[in-house]
């Protein structure tokens, strides 16, 4: 039986380790945790609680069978293609023990680092060929992910965390036509927000809290998507500098090479530079249930029990929430300028999509007058279903 975990709390950042931080920081700035130097887990509590956000339970004996093998796997491939020495104490260590020794230091924290980021890889890649064996539509994975989804946020709210709107959905079929189409470089394989989910906080201080909490119950911030992060609100260190919690944390030189003050841009181009917002995306680990599993081949056995979803979400506060509803930034201004760029793409090709879209210039003034009063203007009715404002994606 697979523990639940029940809602809890959020973590004041007053208690918070540098490992808290680190997982934040990650999602901020949309960095790979394959060039990470270190882990920084303080005890073997933080290394449980990551695994079992990624779906995986040293309680459980095949999870355990499972995550030797993965090191198995990743020490065989070190040894034989980089000739890696890997001393015999290394090997013999568990994944709890390997992530505790990855957060110390010397020769042996460099070992131990360097076969979990081997097994992250492996682990990510046979849980997507794990997804093409077994007998799972999209709609029933985006069952899966919306069931968790939903149960942990809904936890939140019942906890009476400082959320005051949550949204998720499924990207209809036109938007998603309208972003292949807006976009040059867009193929169907890389469209991240086919599932997104969006978070509004009560405040700009409870964004940070509920991240950390995300990054707990929810989604492994190892598998958040390199370079498809968007953080438009916190200048990182200064913001920490300005928390005395958080700088305690940020002054620890471990946190040596953090950015000064860069945000994030989002490389969206028909976002308004006034338009704020926290955005990632999420190769989201899944539990598959039992039933599915038995139904699939037998090769899938040694794939594991975990398969992925790339989900996106959004987390911003109230009032950036209302700002951003304001001229230029607003949800029909981006999805104005979207449409636009289809149909210049259209008609002109991708020569269409590098022009700039500028508003219409004011109509020129009769120089004779008219006794006749200007014809009504129509407004122009879009084809495209609406999407609530709340379901705006980055992409």
């Amino acid at each position: 039986m697979i523990p639940q975990s029940a809602p809890g709390q959020l973590k004041p950042i007053k208690d918070w380790a540098l490992a808290d931080l680190e997982a934040v920081r990650l999602l901020l700035r949309g960095d790979s945790i394959i060039d990470w130097h270190r882990l920084n887990f303080a005890d073997e509590s933080q290394a449980h609680e990551f695994l079992a956000c990624n779906e995986l339970y040293v309680s459980e004996p095949g999870d355990k069978v499972r995550m030797d093998r993965l090191k198995a796997d990743a020490i065989e491939y070190l040894r034989r293609h980089f000739e890696f020495p890997i001393p015999k104490a290394i090997e013999r260590m568990d994944s709890v023990d390997l992530m505790m020794t990855a957060s110390g230091r010397g020769h042996k924290q460099l070992c131990a680092c360097t076969i979990l980021k081997c097994m992250h890889i492996i682990h990510h890649l046979e849980g997507r060929e794990l997804l093409f064996m077994l007998p799972l539509s999209d709609q029933e994975v985006f069952h899966l992910v919306e069931e968790k989804v939903y149960r942990v946020v809904g936890g939140m709210l019942a906890a009476g965390m400082p959320i005051t709107e949550f949204v998720g959905g499924r990207k209809n079929k036109f938007s998603l036509y309208t972003k292949l189409l807006s976009k040059d470089k867009n193929i169907a394989s890389q469209i991240y927000d086919k599932l997104r989910f969006r978070i509004v906080t009560r405040s700009r201080a409870d964004i940070f809290p509920v991240l950390h909490y995300l990054t707990r119950r929810l989604f492994a911030w190892n598998y958040a998507i390199p370079r498809e992060s968007t953080n438009t609100i916190f200048h990182l260190r200064s913001y920490c500098k300005s928390n005395p919690d958080l700088a305690r944390l940020i002054a620890d030189e471990r946190m040596n090479g953090t950015e000064e003050d860069a945000l994030t841009p989002s490389n969206n181009t028909f976002s308004d530079s006034n338009f704020h917002i926290i955005h990632f995306v999420v190769d989201l680990p899944l539990r598959v249930p039992q039933p599915v599993l038995d139904a699939a081949p037998a090769s899938a056995a040694a794939l594991g029990p975990v398969i992925f979803a790339l989900t996106e979400f959004q987390v911003i506060d109230r009032e950036t929430e209302a700002h951003n509803e304001l001229g230029e930034a607003s949800h029909e201004k981006y999805k104005e300028r979207q449409r636009q760029a289809v149909m210049r793409r259209l008609k002109l090709g991708a020569r269409g999509l590098d022009e700039r879209i500028s508003p219409p210039a004011p109509p020129v003034a009769e120089k004779r007058p008219s006794t006749l009063p200007p014809p009504p203007v129509k407004e122009r009715e879009s084809k495209e279903p609406k999407e609530p404002k709340s379901r705006r994606s980055g992409g």
